[in-house]
This record gives C-alpha cells, structure tokens and sequence, in this order.
C-alpha cells in the first residue's frame, strides 16, 4: 500500500487527467446503452413462457394480445373500420375483436351474451392487441392519436410505454432531491465547505464510469437504470469519508499534505477494503439469481463498487492533493453535534434493548416469509392517463385477461376436446381457436391462408384464451395452472402457454426459488469476510444477528400493514440491506474492539458509542435519504418498493447497531474473547 500510494502521490495531475477523460467518454457512452423493460426477457431459458414466446415468434406472425383499446358511441361498422386502422400502425401484429368470435353477418340478439359483451357493449368497442416489444411508446402514441380524447387504452404495452416516458424525469427529479440533501449531511460531517464536493466528485467520477462501461453489456433492466447509480453512491460514500477523515487528522500532525495522504491511505485501506468486501460480496449473491433482473443489477452494483473503491483509493487522493489549499480556505466551524452521553445512556437500556428484539425477532421473520406479494409493475398511478384509463375500461368492461396456448398441430378431435374443457373452465369467457370459430369439419386447407394463419402455423395450432381476472393473484394463477394441467394432460409437455398472466406466474416460481439461493449466498459470503476480517467466530455471528433481525423486522412491516410488496424489491432488498448496512456493525465493532484492548467491556462500550454514533448516524442518514427519495419520485412498483424498503431499512440498522448490537457485544464479552484470535482484551486487575 505505501508504494501505491507513492506512486499514485507522484503522478497524481496523470491520474486526475486520466479519470475525468474517462468519466466524459463514459457520460456520453451511457446514452448508447439500452434499456429493457421487458420482464419476460429475464425469465430463465427454461422457464415455460420463454419457450413459449420463442415458438411463437418462429411460427407466427401475432404475438399475445396484452393491451386492450377502447373506442366509445361506435356502431359495429364504425368499429370494424377502427380495427382496420389499428391493425394498419406499425407496430401492432394483431387486433382480436367481436367479429373474430362471432359471425356478425347474423343479429348479435343471436348470440351468446356474456361473449359480445367482452367485445361490444353499450355502444363501446373493446379491442384486443399485441404490440411489437420494444417500440411501446411510438405504437402507444400512434394509437391515441387514432382514438382521441375519448379513447383508452390499458394493459402491458401502455405501462411500459408510460414507465419508459416518466424513466428519465424521475431518475432527474431524484437526482436533484438526493444530491442536495446528500451536500448538506456531510457539511454537518465535515469542518470544510467544499470537503462533500470531493465526496460527491469521487464517488459520481465512478458512478459515470459504471454506466459507461455497461456499453460493453449492452442493455441494462429498467430497475438497474433507476437503482443501480443511486445505489452505488449511498453504499460507496462512506470509502471517501473514511480517507479524508484521516487524512484530516493526519494533516494536524504532518507539515506536508503528500505524506499525510500516504498515511491516511495506508490506515483507511483496511477499513475501506472491509467495508468494500462486504457489500461486494452481497452484491455477487444477487447474480446467482435466475430470473435475470436480480442479476443484472447484481453486475452492475459489483462493478460499482470496485469503481468506487479504485475512485477513492486512486482518484480521491490526487484530486485532494492538486485542490487540497480549497479544503483550508473554506474551513467552517464544527456542526457536529455532540453525543457524549449517548454511550452511558445506551448501556442503562442494553437489557430492555435485547428483550425488545428476541420478542420481535420470531414474529417477524414469520411475517415477512408471509407477505402478500406481488410479482409484475402492475397498473400506473391514476394522476396518469394509463391510469385512468385503465380505471375507465375495467367500469365498462370490467377485467380482462388473455392466455395463448400453443400445442401441437394436426389431430383435430384432441384440440376439439381440448377447447370444450377449457370453455368450461371458470372465469374463462371465450376461447378462440380454430375448431370452434372456423369449425372441425372445414379442413385449413380449404380456406384462405389469412384465415388460417391466426390459428395454424406449420407445427402448432395457436389458442386464444380470455380470462375475466387480472394478471396475477391467487385466481390467475390458479387458471394459469388448471390451463397448463389440461394442456399437459392431452399433449404432455409438448403444450405451452403465454402471456402476461403466465409470465407472471414463471416469475413467482423462479423467484420463490431464488429467494433462499440469494439469502444463503448474501449470508454466508459477508459472513465470511467477517470472519477474516476480525479473526473471530462469534463477532460475525454477532454482526449478522444484528442486521439480519433489521432486515426481518424491516420485511415483516408491510404484513403487520396489511400491504403488498413487490417480491422482486423483496428479495433485491433482503440482500442490499444485510450488505450496506453490515459496514455501520464493522465500524461500531472494530472501534469497540480497539478500546476493549485497554478498557473494560462496559467503559470500552461507552466510549465506542460516543466516538462513533455521530459517523454511522450520517451513513445511515444518507442511505436512508437515498431509499426515502426512490420511494417518493418514482412511478415503478418495483423501484418504489426498493425505496421505501431501503430508506427504512437503514434507520432500522442504525437503531439495531447503536442499541442492540453494543448490548450482544457486553453480554457476549467473554464468549467473544476465547472465540477471537488474539483478541488481546483488557483485563481489570482485583
């Protein structure tokens, strides 16, 4: 480390040169790095709808009809030719309406109620759509300029149109709330009023570095885009605090900044590497995940926090050293508050504080593994038109709900059985499929290929099946899985099923499995850099109990609430927790452990919490910022629930470590002691 830093002192205008040429080519490289809102892109290559979608986009040209568009006051020629129209943009690949399920050459009188009444209902037209992925907004628009004011549209393709169109402005808005309030906690930390300027140069120099390198990626997921740089600058500005903090104190006693910088680095690496090492490690769990976004945005934290890691410990040092005169010209009196005191007051409480968390500690992890979840973006605010609009359809024509099943093609009387079993199936409104629209006795052959190709590609026959129910719940899911049972039971697996329902109920299975990979991996990796890092058996155990019992006491609010959670934010947040907020129990721990070795457990304790109650109060401070501001300015579900689990999340560590962990640290001393590699503590003499 001392030659590093030598060599890194001596080249240090290289190096400041060097970082800010890279961070502007990779500033303009991020514009060139798509993003994905398509969730079913993430599915595992084995996961049943993934096939599905793959089939069907070689044998066919429609894909599933996942958006639903309403015309209102139209007479059936009038909406006829607005199905025309539809179909014309480019973009849409299919429109299903009332004449695809019913002859409207014979008086509707005639026909079955409950099935025009999906389509056609109080002069409203309701058309079914599929639209091209990836071009949402431009299709959307065009299809709003077609039906007007009057016209709504709701379903997957205008929710990611619209979560694709307030992207950009909310990650600006958060930006803007975040790095102010951020400004303003470490002046209160620091005695310099351009000393969070280097903070924030440092860390953001990285952060632009991490979005364009994923150039090399190629795409990133929409939660990455949100999360990811936010993310990356809460867990990582405590690398650039620890350096400059020491080096602050080594300034006081060395005439000469270079030689200051080359102790402050050579005393903050260890803490810096610790602090980095844990939260990279818990960040490698999350790219063990299957379905794909967890591990996408895995990469992408891990690949942050080696950046800002290399930022602080390279590019920090010779920014500080060229601009160092700015630090002194700009000096301020000390807010830091004081928190003597806090140390007795803590220790006064240490047994109501362990009572307090082992009686929460069982009900809350039954809790949080009982949540009602939630697995998709679900439906955009109603202050937007998507959301409106969706309100305005369900009132007319309530719930809507397509499953595609594909199966083999070529036995007639099979698929004739196969659709009467799924008509007869609950909340099932129609089925479309060739047997029972065109009819078993007219042979594909006969007819014209426009026809045909709705239902027959060359190996498969494609089925349309519409759901009076939401995309995803316990009733959804139980269709989708009666649907696939009765599939499977004429065609095995040969029988595949699509569409946003289904997609949904792939996402709940890969990621209830994920679930317990990721937690055992987070668990056991931070567990053992712990163990490295303290020589100790039972201070990582003491560590994890603590963060771990935040993370369940955190997860188990929204039962206790009776709210759902997005489940991919839970199990993303399960694991950013238990690694972000672990470095507050290493900084607390490492400095009890410095002073047991001259004091007595309970007076080391005392001056432990004063010393450093004020550092993990301004971590934890930022962090939750961070988490509070997701929450509030954005639209995504997903992104949302990251924010608030994460913004509470950190408070909870905060209280956890400065309460509850000093009290397990004073219980378990003896027990610490023998299990601790030259733990060396301070005995009283008698």
């Amino acid at each position: 480390m001392i030659g590093m830093a030598a060599r890194i002192i001596a080249h240090k205008r290289t190096i400041l040169v060097a970082f800010f040429i890279i961070a502007i080519i990779s500033t303009v490289a991020q514009f060139f790095v798509s993003v994905n809102y398509n969730m079913v892109d993430y599915l595992p290559d084995d996961a049943q709808s993934t096939k599905a979608l793959k089939i069907m986009e070689e044998e066919f040209t429609a894909s599933v009809p996942d958006t639903r568009v309403m015309v209102k006051g139209v007479s059936l020629q009038e909406a006829l030719a607005i199905k025309e129209e539809l179909a014309a943009i480019d973009g849409v690949t299919e429109v299903l309406w009332l004449d695809d399920v019913v002859d409207l050459k014979t008086p509707l009188e005639m026909a079955e109620r409950e099935t025009v009444e999906n389509y056609y209902k109080d002069g409203n037209a309701l058309f079914s759509i599929s639209v091209r992925s990836g071009d949402e907004v431009k299709i959307t628009d065009a299809i709003y300029e077609l039906i007007g004011k009057n016209g709504a549209i709701a379903g997957e393709a205008i929710n990611t149109a619209t979560s694709q169109k307030m992207a950009g402005t909310e990650s600006l808005y958060a930006a803007a709330l975040i790095v102010p309030i951020i400004i303003v906690i470490l002046i209160i930390s620091t005695d310099s009023w351009v000393e969070p300027v280097f903070f924030l140069t440092a860390i953001g120099v990285s952060v632009l570095i991490n979005l364009g390198t994923n150039i090399f990626i190629g795409e990133v997921s929409f939660v990455t885009q949100s999360v990811a740089p936010i993310l990356q600058l809460a867990v990582s500005l405590d690398y650039a605090v620890f350096l400059l903090h020491s080096f602050s104190d080594y300034r006081k006693k060395m005439n000469h900044p270079e030689e200051a910088m080359r102790l402050a680095m050579k005393k903050s690496f260890p803490a810096i590497t610790a602090s980095a090492a844990t939260t990279f490690f818990g960040f490698i769990a999350l790219t063990f995940m299957k379905f794909e976004i967890g591990s996408d945005l895995g990469v992408n934290l891990v690949k942050g926090i080696i950046l800002s890691f290399i930022s602080v410990m390279v590019f920090l040092p010779a920014l500080t050293l060229v601009f160092y005169k700015w630090l002194d010209k700009t000096k301020h009196k000390s807010f830091v508050p004081s928190f003597a005191g806090i140390g007795n007051l803590v220790v006064k409480f240490k047994i109501p504080s362990l009572l307090i968390v082992f009686v929460l500690l069982i009900p809350s992890y039954l809790a949080q593994s009982n949540t009602t979840f939630t697995y998709g973006l679900g439906d955009q605010p109603e202050s937007t038109r998507a959301g409106s609009d969706y309100l305005i359809i369900e009132e007319a024509f309530g719930q809507t709900t397509p499953i595609v099943l594909l199966v083999p093609k070529g036995n007639v009387v099979k698929e004739t059985e196969l659709v009467q079993e799924l008509e007869e199936l609950d909340h099932v409104t129609s089925v479309i499929a060739y047997v029972n629209i065109v009819g078993s006795v007219i042979p594909p052959q006969y007819l014209d290929e426009s026809v045909t190709n709705e239902f027959y590609s060359e190996n498969y026959s494609r089925i349309v099946i519409n759901t009076n129910q939401a995309t995803e719940g316990d009733i959804p899911f139980s269709i989708v899985s009666k649907v696939n049972e009765i599939a499977s039971n004429h065609y095995g697996d040969e029988a595949l099923s699509l569409g946003e329902s289904v997609t949904l109920y792939d996402i709940k299975n890969t990621v209830t499995k994920d679930n317990i990979v990721v937690n055992m991996l987070t668990i056991v990796s931070i567990a053992i850099v712990l163990i490295v890092t303290f020589k100790s058996i039972s201070i990582p155990l003491v560590l994890l109990i603590t963060i771990q019992s935040a993370v369940w006491i955190n997860l188990s609010i929204p039962y206790f609430t009776n709210s759902s959670l997005v489940f991919v934010g839970y199990l993303i947040i399960s694991t950013v927790q238990l690694a972000a907020t672990v470095d507050y129990a290493i900084l607390l721990t490492e400095a009890y452990h410095h002073h047991r070795r001259e004091l007595a457990a309970r007076k080391a304790i005392i001056k432990t919490l004063d010393e450093k109650t004020f550092s993990i109060s301004i971590s934890a401070g930022i962090l939750s910022s961070v988490g509070f501001i997701l929450w509030i300015t954005s639209s995504n579900p997903i992104v949302s629930s990251i924010g608030i689990l994460l913004g509470r999340g950190a408070l909870l560590a905060f209280v956890m470590v400065v309460f509850f962990l000093p009290a397990m640290l004073l219980v378990f001393d003896k027990i610490i002691k023998k299990t601790t590699l030259q733990a060396n503590f301070y005995e009283e003499k008698r």
